[in-house]
């Protein structure tokens, strides 16, 4: 697979026996420079590929970009390049994806780490104090903001007043929908997976899978942003393991009306849901979930009134007021 996978001989240590080597698979972890009209703003660790949805659904998050036309071109710095215009397919390494990548140049170093955007005239680049001055660690995307009320960016789109109702079960069946096109963590079990589904139809939109979760909602918001599909009116983001503040809040910067994760939200996660109306399911595994914020976009018809749904946002309510 390329760049997003590299072979090592492991040494294997089981209970009892002796151990065995034999070659494994691993998900790659390279850096990503992220420029905007020439002027650094940030570097991440992630998985390479999608590199100009990462970027372009990175600038979608800092507030700099709302429409496909605000995003004139993207280029790597070794001097391959690609127009940023025109949508691009899943998997695909098309315009608004980047280029196929090579691997690693005859010197041994990588040429498609650096990726300079250029933004279409009269659109405002990202407020240079919010610029990373160190790397993005594949764990940490909020991490080099100077504090929580700079990362609170106005959003464009007000998701609090989206019509979207959805069935719980079929919000039950989104993580397993999501694993079976993990393709790649399938290989390395690495990788965390993110996944755009219509509210609506039930349809899997696009699925991006990287080292940080983080960098996978942006390359899921970059393509919807190629599409030009931005608000993402009616659409569930669905993505492996926990809902952190920042992927409320990148969902919130794109109009996403729900957020489902298979592990737990923080509580400042919740607050910001709250704050904008954003409908937040988490542990969303086997035959329940938790609904921490926006329960009403979530029917329950078959189910008992009394029974999981109601009791988990209830007795959130009721922690906190027993805390307050």
């Amino acid at each position: 697979m390329g760049r997003i996978t590299a072979r090592r001989r492991v040494t294997r240590v089981r209970r009892g026996a002796q151990p065995t080597t034999r070659v494994d698979v691993l998900a790659v972890e390279e850096p990503l420079e992220m420029r905007v009209n020439g002027e650094r703003l940030a570097v991440t660790m992630r998985t390479p590929g999608h590199d100009v949805e990462l970027a372009s659904g990175f600038l979608v998050s800092e507030g700099a970009l709302v429409r496909a036309e605000d995003l004139a071109t993207a280029r790597y710095c070794a001097g391959a390049g690609s127009a940023a215009s025109g949508p691009s397919q899943p998997g695909a390494g098309s315009a608004a994806s980047g280029p196929s990548l090579p691997g690693a140049g005859s010197d041994g170093l990588n040429s498609y780490n650096v990726l300079d955007v250029a933004l279409a005239p009269g659109v405002a680049s990202p407020d240079p104090s919010l610029s990373r001055d160190f790397t993005i660690s594949s764990a940490c995307g909020v991490c080099g903001k100077d504090s929580i009320e700079s990362v609170t960016t106005r959003s464009h789109f007000d998701v609090s007043d989206d019509p979207l109702i959805v069935d719980a079960d079929a919000v039950l069946d989104l993580p397993g929908r999501l694993r079976e096109h993990q393709k790649v963590f399938a290989k390395t079990g690495g990788l965390h997976a993110a996944a755009l589904f219509d509210g609506r139809t039930g349809e899997l939109r696009v699925v991006r899978e990287d080292v940080g979760r983080h960098n996978a909602v942006d390359k899921v918001i970059g393509w919807a942003l190629a599409h030009d599909l931005l608000p993402l009116r009616g659409q569930i983001l669905q993505v492996s393991g926990r809902a952190s503040f920042e992927l409320v809040q990148k969902a919130i910067m794109a109009g996403v009306p729900m957020l489902s994760a298979v592990s737990a939200p923080s509580s400042l996660a919740v607050d910001l849901a709250e704050q904008h109306g954003l409908t937040l399911a988490g542990f969303v595994r086997g035959e329940s979930m938790v609904l921490y914020s926006g329960a009403d976009r979530v029917s329950c018809n078959d189910a008992n009134p009394d029974e999981e749904f109601s009791i988990a946002t209830t007795s959130i309510a009721t922690t906190r007021k027993e805390t307050s």
